[in-house]
């Protein structure tokens, strides 16, 4: 068997069932998956990473007549490569290129971006690589950028770029908001009065604005007193 028979092999060894029809849920649309749990697939995808991965990472996750049966979990462990993977910057790029317009879920995007943790050595560079993503037409594209900004980019220096970033999507999909509404509620923990200022502004569309509130809220690490202050930045939509 060649590396990608082996990682399925093992992944059927790992579906659960139950598991599967629970996460099914959870992302709408997705049909073709196991149930394998998140840990697992980690596990199988860091095993890969130690193999001669890179001959077949193009077929891997792709439905062809080698293939008819790809899988959810293969798709996720074509993106958790590129961050376990000993790679140069030059080919985790090449690599994102490809693989970034195959996502289809907010499952994937969001357990791979927060995989690539290879965006903080350079943060310069990757900052500058996501900019195209921010303004992309594709749903998951612009979610991709912000979920690996909330993931990567939430400090000093890039504080205020995020900002911007956020100020500048116009993309309605449901996805994005709700990606945005969670990077904001990310600031907002680490960055609390910067972030308030920010929110002040309602530069946000009023879901967006409102959703990151909520987000805000839900925290633990946000006083009742202070969620009782945040009512008051609530845009009124009625």
């Amino acid at each position: 068997m060649n590396m990608r028979e082996t990682l399925r092999q093992k992944l059927e060894e790992l579906a659960d069932e139950k598991y599967k029809e629970f996460h099914k849920s959870l992302v709408p649309g997705l049909t073709n998956i196991l149930g394998v749990r998140m840990p697992k697939i980690r596990e199988v995808a860091k095993w890969a990473a130690k193999q001669d991965w890179q001959p077949e990472w193009d077929e891997l996750g792709k439905s062809n007549n080698d293939n008819p049966d790809a899988c959810y979990e293969e798709l996720m462990i074509k993106g958790l490569l590129i961050g376990y993977g000993k790679l140069t910057q030059e080919e985790q790029t090449e690599y994102l290129k490809k693989y970034v317009p195959l996502i289809n879920n907010w499952g994937i995007c969001d357990c791979c971006c927060n995989t690539w943790k290879f965006m903080k050595k350079d943060q310069a560079y990757w900052f500058s690589f996501l900019q195209p993503y921010v303004k992309s037409e594709n749903e998951f594209e612009v979610r991709f950028a912000v979920v690996s900004m909330l993931a990567h980019f939430v400090n000093d220096t890039y504080l205020e770029r995020l900002f911007q970033a956020f100020d500048s999507i116009k993309h309605e999909g449901y996805y994005v908001k709700m990606a945005v509404a969670w990077a904001v509620s990310i600031c907002y923990i680490k960055y609390p009065e910067a972030t308030w200022a920010y929110l002040e502004k309602k530069s946000l569309d009023d879901f967006t604005h409102n959703k990151a509130i909520q987000k805000i809220r839900e925290s633990y690490r946000i006083s009742k007193e202070e969620k009782e202050r945040l009512l008051k930045l609530k845009v009124n939509t009625k």
